[in-house]
């Protein structure tokens, strides 16, 4: 990925040097990284929204509202991938590593996959 924007489901402040989240519809924050020429251009976080269990969209709409053109994942159920898929954002799926800097170089460098069919979760587990 030579240009465009990266969404990370990260705990707590998040950023370039934090922790991914396991799930990304249950995370403290998503960092963004814009990529230019395929060098990180700049980083900054926003907050989760809040949804509820088959709300998945509100994360999806949300992040398609922030101009996300891809999104690094460890876990992800299959209708918010649809949804994201819908909006034309990518999804890649990166399940081992919880920094965030590794697997964002790794995806500018072209070695994340984007995330097949069998990859996704079952769901939140009724958790909010």
């Amino acid at each position: 990925m030579k240009n465009g924007r990266i969404a990370i489901p990260s705990v707590e402040n998040g950023g370039l040097d934090g922790q991914r989240s396991g799930h990304f519809g249950h995370c403290d924050v998503f960092t963004l990284v814009d990529v230019e020429g395929g060098e990180i251009k700049e980083v900054s976080t926003i907050p989760n929204q809040e949804h509820v269990q088959g709300g998945c969209m509100v994360p999806v709409n949300f992040l398609a509202g922030h101009k996300v053109s891809a999104l690094i994942v460890g876990g992800i159920g299959m209708r918010p991938l649809m949804g994201f898929r819908q909006v034309g954002i990518d999804v890649y799926h990166e399940a081992v590593r919880p920094e965030i800097r590794p697997v964002v170089e790794d995806l500018i460098a072209g070695r994340l996959s984007i995330i097949s069919d069998d990859q996704v979760c079952g769901g939140g587990g009724g958790k909010v």
